[in-house]
């Protein structure tokens, strides 16, 4: 039996579940259904296919170079430390990624069994999961490419669809449909033969390459040129940047699976009913979130009075309502969302004028990130900003300094291991200093629980781009 290959396609953006959702912390990182990520959740879900066995294979991640630390510190969470980060410069779509993927599991001669998966879905029945895919590997290694199509129980519009053949082979691919509009929709789910396509897809390393170079060569070429010239830091794999660059952008469905009908390759569904849903808009949360007797969804500290079928997800404050249907209302620090529940695929729209606005709030949350830990920056004024910052156990800023602010920090917890220019000093709660302008610094945390500290930024210029690095223990110097 081949050994199965995990793959996590990590590369999406969630414009449309902003503002929990954004460009430096996407929906796949985001506790939306649980106490774990969806990207966590489908570590879980296909760690379980060889468990234990000789077939067991650490995932492969392929995501973008700015999500690599948030992806391995939830990897940690999970458990798992044996994944493989294939690191992509600029995004060109699913078809590459995985293209990436295959020529990684093919290293070493070994052709194992891909098991593709989008990070952003959720599958609520475990169980039927696992017995369907294990059906689409048994399929798999007999050389066919193998889609986990999700049994419609609606005659939805959103999804494209997968038509079977009429004939006795009822598990081959007729045809991809686009996405249909409502009367069609509700004849496919009539008549039965029809799959939403969900983007989940079984089958072999080598199977894929040659369907690419079959249907897209010009593809193939470039992501080969791009495999040929990447880079290995650790865990991380970059594939050469100016070869990725000219990499066509398109998706799997497009540059081999349509083509798939009719060729030398055959193209099998087996069918999921697991309580699948890829989350791609608010009223998708509404929809896989536990309701009340009214309809009403809701996460966080949230008082519903008087309403029906509405969604509120609080992040950081009691949200109330009172007398509404059918709305969304989402708030964070930063941002509030009050949408209609009927027009939740419009929010895009909202992001798209924050873009143009050039607006921090589609990129990046008040709280932020980072290898080493976090900062939330709290208050802010025309020469001054204020952050919360914790540093992890053992962990460290890079060696920087700032050319145009001056910090002051002051301990709430934990031990500051400080670098102010020639002197390292330790600072424990309640104890300070003071950064001056153009000063060489650093922060540390040499204890065994977590540092926090407030910082206080002043000087003419606060932008996050006033840095330069000297040593980093991250990989990130320079300016």
């Amino acid at each position: 039996m081949s050994k199965i290959q995990p793959v996590l396609l990590c590369g999406g953006s969630g414009t449309r579940l902003w503002p929990l959702s954004r460009a430096g912390f996407p929906k796949q990182f985001i506790c939306l259904t649980g106490d774990e990520s969806l990207f966590q959740q489908a570590v879980r879900r296909t760690a379980k296919i060889g468990a234990g066995s000789a077939q067991e294979v650490g995932p492969c991640i392929v995501g973008n170079e700015q999500h690599r630390f948030l992806a391995q510190e939830q990897l940690r969470e999970c458990g798992v430390g044996d994944a493989t980060f294939l690191l992509e410069p600029v995004g060109r779509n699913t078809a590459p990624a995985l293209t990436l993927a295959a020529l990684a599991a093919r290293e070493g001669g070994n052709d194992p069994v891909l098991v593709v998966t989008p990070a952003d879905q959720i599958i609520t029945d475990e169980s039927a999961f696992q017995s369907a895919l294990q059906g689409a590997i048994v399929q798999a290694e007999k050389g066919d490419i193998v889609t986990l199509g999700i049994t419609p129980d609606r005659p939805e519009t959103g999804y494209g669809y997968i038509k079977l053949v009429d004939s006795d082979d009822t598990s081959r691919v007729e045809h991809f449909v686009e996405k249909p509009d409502r009367e069609t929709a509700e004849r496919y789910l009539v008549e039965g033969g029809y799959y939403w396509n969900a983007g989940l897809f079984v089958l072999k390393a080598s199977v894929w390459l040659t369907a690419l170079e079959r249907f897209r060569p010009d593809m193939a070429t470039a992501c080969n040129e791009a495999w040929a010239a990447r880079t290995t830091d650790g865990a991380f794999i970059r594939p050469g940047k100016s070869a990725f660059e000219h990499v066509p952008s398109e998706s799997i469905d497009y540059a081999v699976m349509e083509n798939c009908p009719g060729s030398e390759f055959t193209l099998r569904v087996v069918p999921l009913a697991a309580g699948w849903s890829d989350l791609g808009a608010w009223d998708a949360v509404w929809a896989a979130l536990p309701k009340d007797a009214a309809g009403n969804a809701s996460r966080g500290d949230v008082l519903l009075e008087d309403s029906r079928n509405t969604l509120v997800h609080a992040s950081s404050r009691l949200v109330s309502v009172v007398g509404v249907d059918n709305l969304v209302v989402v708030e964070t620090p930063d941002a509030v969302l009050v949408a209609d529940k009927a027009r939740c695929q419009d929010v895009k729209r909202i992001v798209n004028e924050l873009g143009r606005q050039q607006r921090a709030e589609r990129v990046l949350h008040r709280k932020v990130h980072r290898p080493w830990g976090w900062y939330d920056s709290i208050d802010e004024g025309g020469r001054f900003k204020v952050k919360r910052i914790r540093v992890k156990p053992k962990a460290s800023l890079s060696l920087q300094k700032h050319f145009h602010r001056a910090e002051h920090w002051t301990v709430v917890s934990g031990t500051a291991e400080v670098t102010n220019g020639e002197q390292t000093i330790l600072l424990t709660e309640n104890q300070s200093t003071y950064i001056p302008l153009g000063q060489v610094h650093r922060l540390a945390n040499p204890g065994t629980i977590p540092l926090e500290i407030v910082e206080v930024q002043s000087g003419s210029y606060l932008g996050e781009d006033d840095i330069v690095r000297f040593e980093d223990v991250y990989g990130r110097t320079g300016s």
